[in-house]
């Protein structure tokens, strides 16, 4: 059974960085491809980026240059570094397994990232 917690959210001003992290368990990394998405009130949930086991990356357009995607196999963890961050980034923001042999995603719980002067 997978699960995933969120961890690193929270208030930052414009320009500011935050960290967040990702404790998967249950994940058999070659099978899955790991990502983050977020949720800003009254809209959708939309993709962030994504990892392969193999390290390739996938970001939307908004945040090409300053979020970074990273796992770290041996401690089950995976990362988002989100640089320069901007009002529109406020979101929550969710860590997502999905399992690349029958479709299947699993999802965190959430962690808020508010960005704001």
């Amino acid at each position: 059974q997978v699960q995933l917690v969120e961890s690193g959210g929270g208030s930052v001003q414009p320009g500011g960085s935050l960290r967040l992290s990702c404790a998967a368990s249950g994940v058999i990394y070659r099978f899955y491809r790991m990502g983050w998405y977020r949720q800003a009130p009254g809209k959708t949930r939309e993709l962030v980026a994504t990892i392969t086991n193999g390290g390739t990356t996938n970001y939307r357009d908004s945040v090409k240059g300053r979020f970074t995607i990273s796992k770290n196999n041996a401690v089950d963890t995976v990362s988002l570094q989100m640089n320069t961050l901007k009002p529109e980034d406020t979101a929550i923001y969710y860590c997502n397994a999905h399992n690349l042999l029958n479709d299947y995603d699993s999802w965190g719980q959430g962690t808020q990232v508010t960005v704001s002067s």
